[in-house]
């Protein structure tokens, strides 16, 4: 049995340009499905969050629309409430990554607002990577990356293949227009290898050790190579 720790976001909210909070969190798909596959293999599933906040669920992911219909939906939602790890987070400040055989950041766009400039999630990355343990990042999730970067801008993740939320998927979710910075825009100019697959289609990126989906539904893909490795 593997000991797997799931870092999600403990922001509600995503501050738009114009200085609106957009209520957002993670996503539910992106929790559910990788909650799923690791605890249906017999793994063992431990949550943190920034200051052990419990998560907040983007609402709109529990929509039926968002879901491929309202019984995925509701199988979704039934996951959620289930997971007891989700309820009772502890503080992302208190990780020791040796009691871990892996990482995995589901998104939202919570990562946006919280993980992105967050240095003790930043440092628990990039000994994650050196570690060469399995590390997942998924869809908005990759924004956390962009706490790795030292003072001059240099981070340990450069030049590895990464899939995230494309500046595509983000205009056609009627949101690119109004965000103060696009992901995508942000991983390149970090210096990783950024690769875009079909908007909304699954598509993922192994490079050694690090586990990267586009999207919700790269979701289950990723969580099912992370599962061949452990």
């Amino acid at each position: 049995m593997a000991h797997i720790l799931f870092v999600l976001t403990g922001a509600d909210h995503w501050t738009l340009a114009d200085g609106t909070e957009h209520p957002t969190g993670y996503w539910a798909e992106e929790f559910a499905a990788p909650y799923e596959a690791f605890t249906g293999a017999g793994h063992l599933v431990t949550v943190a969050s920034p200051g052990g906040v419990v998560p907040t669920v983007d609402q709109a992911s529990l929509a039926a629309d968002a879901n491929g219909g309202a019984d995925r939906a509701a199988a979704v939602a039934e996951v959620l409430s289930g997971a007891t790890a989700l309820q009772q987070p502890i503080p992302l400040a208190d990780v020791d990554l040796a009691d871990y055989d892996a990482v995995f950041y589901p998104g939202g766009h919570g990562p946006m607002e919280d993980l992105a400039v967050d240095p003790v999630s930043g440092k628990l990355l990039t000994a994650a990577l050196a570690s060469g343990k399995p590390l997942g990042v998924v869809c908005h999730a990759p924004a956390a990356l962009l706490a790795t970067a030292d003072a001059a801008g240099n981070s340990p993740f450069a030049g590895y293949r990464v899939a995230a939320f494309s500046n595509a998927e983000e205009t056609q979710a009627g949101l690119a227009d109004k965000a103060k910075w696009l992901l995508q825009d942000r991983l390149v100019a970090l210096g990783v290898d950024y690769r875009e697959g079909e908007p909304w289609a699954p598509h993922i990126e192994v490079d050694r050790n690090l586990y990267t989906g586009q999207n919700p539904a790269s979701s289950a893909k990723l969580a099912a190579e992370m599962l061949t490795a452990l």
